[in-house]
């Protein structure tokens, strides 16, 4: 499995994960570029629950071996400020108020394809590291 064919499996695992614990989904693979330059930013879902919007970084990792990084330490301060720019650009597009109460979140999946299983750690309302 390649790793778009990877990320492309983890997504669809973490949307029925949050589909089951009562989110509704409301856009998914939003990307934009920054008015700072021609860098480009995505969000992997956008989901919510109640009254808090979810920008949902999804972070899917091949293996079992527990010396590798784990999916969600790829999630660094430099991502979660592109992620920051990514939400406040989506929520000015859907024309919802920046004081809307929104979070970010981290869905950290790690794939054992022998056993064909996957290990899901949610992260809800992550800060900046």
């Amino acid at each position: 499995m390649n790793s778009i064919e990877l990320g492309n499996l983890g997504e669809r695992i973490a949307l029925n994960y949050l589909k089951k614990k009562g989110y509704q989904i409301l856009d998914k693979n939003y990307s934009s570029s920054f008015l700072s330059g021609p860098q480009r930013g995505e969000i992997d879902i956008v989901a919510k629950k109640g009254d808090v919007v979810s920008f949902v970084e999804v972070k899917t990792l091949s293996g079992n071996n527990k010396f590798t990084i784990s999916p969600e330490e790829k999630v660094d301060f430099l991502k979660q400020r592109k992620i920051i720019k990514m939400a406040e650009s989506w929520l000015m597009g859907k024309k919802i108020p920046l004081d809307t109460k929104w979070q970010i979140d981290v869905i950290a999946i790690r794939i054992n394809s022998n056993l064909k299983r996957a290990k899901i750690n949610y992260f809800s309302n992550i800060s900046i590291a």
